[in-house]
């Protein structure tokens, strides 16, 4: 039973596990025995216990543990970002929205977690799901900087696109936002000639 158990892990698409996770794939085991059973592969090098309650296959997904340490969480901010050549400085550093702001460094991965407050942050627009973790769009990534700094330096706002970032400002209501919002949108037309 113990081999069923680490192959059904491996054969999951995800990298990454809370105890709870794993618990649901696996109901018919009592929970007090599948920590055990968890704590027995951990020790054999099946398995990586990243930190209390979050376990990982021997090669895992940085972003799927962003994510899976504070729920609700997406990967966002300058991660996205650079990414998308919105802005050009490189961060080793994970950057995620979530529900407090916090610092932590999981198994040697830096993760930035930045709060984004109530509706904005829940609210699925613009958060795409990806393989065992969610990630902002470019336009997401764009809004949530806006809202949380006051006057950020973007290197690069021709990649982005103008009509989705129309379409998801709404859920942040607040007007100050949306006008910060129209101002990096002159600033792009200024220097892209768009009128």
């Amino acid at each position: 039973m113990k081999k069923d158990l680490i192959l059904s892990l491996y054969s999951q698409p995800q990298t990454v596990f809370t105890l709870d996770d794993i618990s649901l794939l696996f109901p018919q085991i009592p929970y007090e025995n599948l920590r055990s059973r968890i704590r027995y592969f951990t020790n054999a090098g099946k398995l990586k216990r990243l930190r209390q309650g979050l376990y990982a296959k021997n090669e895992y997904n940085p972003f799927e543990v962003a994510n899976k340490a504070y729920k609700p969480s997406y990967i966002s901010f300058e991660t996205v970002l650079a990414r998308g050549g919105v802005v050009f400085q490189y961060y080793e550093t994970i950057f995620a929205a979530s529900y407090l702001t916090r610092s932590v460094k999981i198994n040697g991965i830096n993760i930035q977690y930045r709060q984004i407050k109530g509706e904005a942050l829940t609210n699925l627009l613009g958060i795409e799901q990806k393989e065992g973790y969610f990630m902002a769009t470019l336009e997401r990534a764009f809004l949530d900087a806006v809202y949380l700094y006051k006057n950020y330096h973007f290197d690069n706002l021709g990649t982005i696109d103008w009509e989705k970032v129309a379409e998801l400002k709404k859920i942040y209501k607040s007007k100050a936002f949306e006008k910060r919002v129209e101002e990096y949108y002159m600033i792009y037309k200024e220097d892209y000639g768009k009128h």
